[in-house]
């Protein structure tokens, strides 16, 4: 298979010489495995998978003998940490007894398919010890075969004026996706269709406990037709049936399985006092994961839905915007802006740094702007203040250029050329 470049390699890289213990999450099948084999030169590395099942029963069975024999002279790589918990404390052991021998750095690489808070005891085993990355499927830049990254760039770069060739929308977003189906788009469906059997058939089950795993399906064609749309969970939970225990329940596992993700309302105090609204956006990691779970084409969405064209857009952007975030150092958020009372100002994503300066993006499935695509960014400005650093629109336009201050319009195009 075709070796695509990761725009997380050198913050891996940059990691694991800095931290005892590195956490590499991430959907099932983005990449992981071949990201840290491409990455770590294999003489100095002890590559272990806990998908073997020899070695899974192995740890399972001794767990301190399992840790106890690993080399102390190597970085150790343990794929599928999650599904063997009973080693998570031996491995704290084993992380204070290397910094009591000199060797505090490059011990663990450990990957896994579960969000780090889908994990406690690892987490709360690791306090200190640990630095936690999360690998995406395929960024439009690196399908590209571009190191850009586009967040990186609009928080220090200089934008110029200029026209781009409009981007084919479709094409791009099919392409941003799990490694296996980009580079094979014939397999997508039946792929898709093994993937989603082999989470609701084992992670359900292993990860969260869970049951009756087939009402996920349910779940998330209820949580697929509200992309982009406040999640009213009452709402959510009347169309599926479910009590509020076991929603939040699936919905957790939903998001720790990185089949979704939540986006939260930004609400911070302002210098104009607004109130903002308090309910999270949903989205999905994948877009072509989340065509597949409507069972809608996108191409056909594209020509003959407009109206549900622009949700998938959005959730493309929104997955674009986390997959860059997760490949630059340091630490960023992103929320949505809308204020309560204030129809039609809200802004789609803002993106802060922990000092809260923030870019704020808004996405339209359009390709020509005025002045009155830009209302929402004003006020997401006027009320930030200082702290905006700038504001765009998002559109499948033609032109890049300024419209007012710290307002730019902005081809798609710009997240990977």
């Amino acid at each position: 298979m075709r070796y695509f470049h990761r725009n997380m390699t050198s913050k891996l890289e940059r990691m694991v010489g800095d931290f005892p213990t590195v956490y590499l999450s991430g959907a099932r099948q983005c990449g992981k495995s071949t990201l840290v084999q491409k990455t770590l030169p294999s003489e100095g590395v002890n590559y272990l998978t806990f998908d073997t099942s020899v070695l899974r029963l192995a740890a399972q069975r001794d767990p301190e003998g399992f840790v106890a024999s690993l080399p102390k002279d190597r970085l150790n790589i343990i794929d599928e940490i999650q599904r063997v918990p009973e080693v998570f404390l031996l491995l704290k052991k084993g992380v204070d007894e290397g910094r009591r021998g000199g060797r505090g750095k490059s011990l663990f690489l450990l990957t896994g398919s579960a969000n780090i808070f889908a994990l406690p005891e690892l987490a709360n085993a690791m306090v200190g010890r640990i630095a936690i990355l999360t690998l995406h499927t395929f960024s439009a830049a690196e399908v590209a075969r571009s190191e850009k990254n586009f967040i990186g760039e609009l928080w220090n770069g200089k934008l110029a004026t200029k026209s781009v060739t409009r981007a084919n929308v479709p094409e791009v977003i099919g392409s941003a996706t799990f490694p296996e189906i980009a580079l094979d788009p014939g397999r997508r469906s039946a792929w898709l269709d093994n993937y989603l059997e082999t989470i609701l058939g084992r992670d359900a089950a292993e990860l969260a406990k869970i049951r009756k795993p087939d009402v996920i399906r349910q779940l998330l064609v209820s949580l697929g037709g509200r992309v982009g749309s406040l999640l009213k969970d009452d709402n959510v939970m009347k169309e599926t049936g479910m009590n509020q225990g076991t929603y939040q329940k699936y919905k957790a596992f939903c998001n720790a399985a990185f089949m979704t993700f939540e986006v939260q309302p930004w609400a911070k105090p302002n210098r104009l006092n607004k109130r903002f609204v308090k309910s999270k956006k949903i989205y999905f990691t994948d877009t072509n994961f989340l065509c597949f779970v409507l069972r809608r084409d996108l191409a056909d969405v594209h020509e003959r839905d407009p109206v549900f064209m622009g949700h998938l857009f959005e959730n493309f952007v929104a997955s674009e915007i986390m997959k860059n975030i997760a490949a630059l150092p340091g630490k960023f958020y992103v929320s949505h802006f809308n204020p309560v009372r204030e129809d039609g100002r809200e802004v789609d994503f803002v993106v802060e740094d922990g000092k809260g300066d923030a870019l704020a993006i808004e996405v339209k499935l359009s390709a020509s702007l005025d002045a009155q695509d830009f209302k929402n960014l004003e006020a997401c400005r006027d009320t930030l203040g200082d702290k905006f650093k700038r504001g765009i629109v998002l559109y499948t336009g033609e032109n890049l250029a300024p419209f007012g201050d710290r307002l730019w319009a902005v081809p798609v195009n710009t997240l990977w050329e």
